[in-house]
């Protein structure tokens, strides 16, 4: 299934999603939004990994946002929105043992980014049309950071994951939705 029919099939959970899904739906249409080349807009993809008992969440402390986050990154022209969130997990965390929980879309979220230096260069605002997957690994397997992007990983509680992050955007309208719709799986 393409990712638009995956977007357009997916059911909201709340109205931060239905709105999220009309835009990604939108901007789905433009030129170039699975690369950066589109410097407006473009998709991202992210993932919840949890342990495979539900109550470890691996998050690492990414540094241009200085917080505790859920890893993922740029789709950089790949439309398997899956492959991206488990290449993602594995380049930022060093496992290399991440399987999907599901094939299905875990969470829609358009996400903003705003202006920051990377690798030297000043990357404009803008938004992120971020696909999130449930994603499982094992908590005993090593981890190593990935020093461009983060300077630890680490696996907390359900509670601790939300926690750790200085977003309060993302601790109330992202971690604590997405540790609910894990509990409700239970």
């Amino acid at each position: 299934m393409d990712i638009e029919q995956a977007v357009r099939e997916y059911i909201p959970c709340c109205e931060q999603e239905e709105r999220d899904q009309e835009l990604i739906l939108q901007m789905l249409k433009q030129d170039n939004i699975f690369t950066r080349q589109n410097t407006a807009a473009h998709m991202t993809a992210s993932a919840w990994v949890t342990s495979p008992d539900r109550t470890k969440i691996l998050m690492a402390y990414h540094n241009i946002y200085d917080s505790w986050s859920w890893l993922g990154g740029h789709a950089d022209g790949e439309t398997d929105l899956l492959a991206v969130a488990v290449r993602e997990v594995k380049e930022e965390s060093g496992l290399v043992h991440v399987k999907p929980v599901s094939e299905e879309i875990f969470s829609l979220e358009v996400l903003t980014v705003d202006g920051h230096e990377k690798r030297g260069k000043y990357v404009s605002s803008h938004l992120h049309l971020n696909v999130t997957y449930l994603l499982e690994a094992d908590p005993d397997e090593p981890v190593h950071i990935k020093p461009d992007e983060n300077s630890r990983i680490g696996w907390f509680s359900l509670e601790e994951a939300v926690a750790r992050s200085s977003e309060p955007w993302f601790k109330e309208r992202i971690y604590t939705k997405l540790n609910r719709k894990l509990l409700s799986m239970k």
